[in-house]
């Protein structure tokens, strides 16, 4: 047997395992299907053991593969925790860690996580980068970022696993001489399916939760006004053009001063979760890990800030 076993042939091995396909093995990893034949076949002569059984139907794991699949397993989990320890070694001389956030959750929720971070890995930078969820989905599948937060988004690609860190509520907002705010009653789902609204462009998250929960209705409206960015939006309906829908979290300023006026809906569910995303090959470790952590948890009312730099600012976000 070869003393120099490559992980990368493990790596191909157990994701046939859990496919049952060398192809889409193959296809996760991001090789060619002839390089994961020659892989396998390496790792075989290397082992000195034949792994697979292959047919027409797919790839079948001998009774010898089911044990080195259970072996390579608790191999790569070593070699997860090294670079787990190494990345800590980073963080400690200083290092960026790129994240990827919709508006909404850049906004309102990042900030207090950040600064809970800050006190865990001081000498982090964190560069963010903010978008809508596609924006957002791509940068994470690129590689481009380590962990990323978008309301809630299906179907996710098969390389992006996602978890839930919290909830969202959409709120129905108009202008405080708007009719709905007047006649001081909820409106009905029926209603805001049928009446044209001030919306945020086409891949935004506040408008696809819309769209998804008046998908019975047959949807929303054609808008009064599309536009890519939330402080347009609340400027346009406060100026009386049309009601909105958006987060809650967005609209609580203007809420508070009357400038907006919430008015309840009846017969659809507003709430929505938000959702931390990292590449499945890449699960987040050291700083990255931390923040998703942090995310879950309760939050600090004020401390100092992280240093933050903007990557970039979106064309259209979701949230």
């Amino acid at each position: 047997m070869a003393d120099d076993l490559s992980l990368r042939s493990l790596d191909l091995l157990v994701a046939v395992a859990e496919t049952g396909s060398l192809g889409l093995a193959a296809r996760r990893l991001e090789i060619s299907q002839p390089a994961a034949s020659q892989r396998m076949r390496a790792l075989e002569e290397d082992l000195g053991v034949t792994l697979l059984r292959r047919s027409a139907l797919g790839s079948e794991l001998t009774s010898e593969g089911e044990l080195v699949v259970e072996w390579a397993r608790a191999v790569l989990a070593a070699r997860n925790r090294l670079r787990e320890r190494v990345s800590y070694l980073h963080e400690r001389r200083g290092a960026r860690l790129p994240v990827a956030a919709s508006l909404t959750i850049a906004e309102f929720l990042l900030p207090r996580w950040l600064v809970s971070l800050r006190g865990l890995f001081p000498h982090v930078v964190v560069a963010l980068r903010m978008g809508n969820s596609a924006i957002t989905i791509e940068a994470l599948q690129r590689r481009e970022v380590q962990v990323a937060f978008v309301e809630n988004v299906t179907p996710l690609p098969a390389d992006i696993n996602s978890l839930v860190v919290g909830e969202d509520c959409l709120t129905l907002v108009t202008a405080p001489d708007h009719e709905w705010a007047i006649r001081g009653g909820p409106v009905t789902a029926e209603e805001l399916a049928t009446t044209p609204l001030v919306t945020r462009e086409q891949g935004s998250g506040t408008r696809e939760a819309l769209e998804r929960v008046l998908e019975e209705l047959g949807g929303i409206a054609p808008p009064v006004l599309e536009v890519a960015s939330t402080l347009a939006v609340k400027s346009a309906v406060a100026e009386g053009l049309a009601p909105t829908v958006l987060s809650h979290l967005a609209a609580q300023a203007e809420l508070a001063t009357g400038r907006l006026v919430e008015v309840p809906v009846t017969g659809v569910d507003l709430h929505r979760p938000l959702r931390a995303l990292w590449h499945r090959r890449h699960p987040p470790v050291g700083a990255a890990e931390a923040l998703l952590d942090l995310s879950r948890g309760p939050q600090p009312e004020k401390s100092s800030a992280v240093p933050v730099i903007p990557m970039s600012r979106p064309h259209g976000g979701r949230g």
